[in-house]
């Protein structure tokens, strides 16, 4: 592997890392049933709308607010 290779591998992996950190990556395959967080069921809608998600809309909404301030 030369030097253009090395950097061209190192450009996709930095690119890779800031779409995951920034959340463009969306999850994909099955969600789940029940919230991991609370334990209700999460709504079909919410399963097909998001696909692999783990939380019900509440408990995201509240997980989001926590890591925005740092706290999770």
């Amino acid at each position: 592997m030369d030097v253009a290779d090395q950097a061209q591998d190192n450009d996709f992996t930095e690119a890779a890392l800031l779409a995951h950190r920034s959340g463009l990556q969306r999850r994909s395959g099955p969600s789940a049933y029940r919230c991991e967080e609370c334990g209700d069921a999460i709504p079909e809608e919410r399963r097909q709308a998001e696909p692999g998600t783990e939380h019900c809309i509440e408990c995201k909404s509240s997980l989001e607010h926590l890591a925005k301030r740092g706290l999770r």
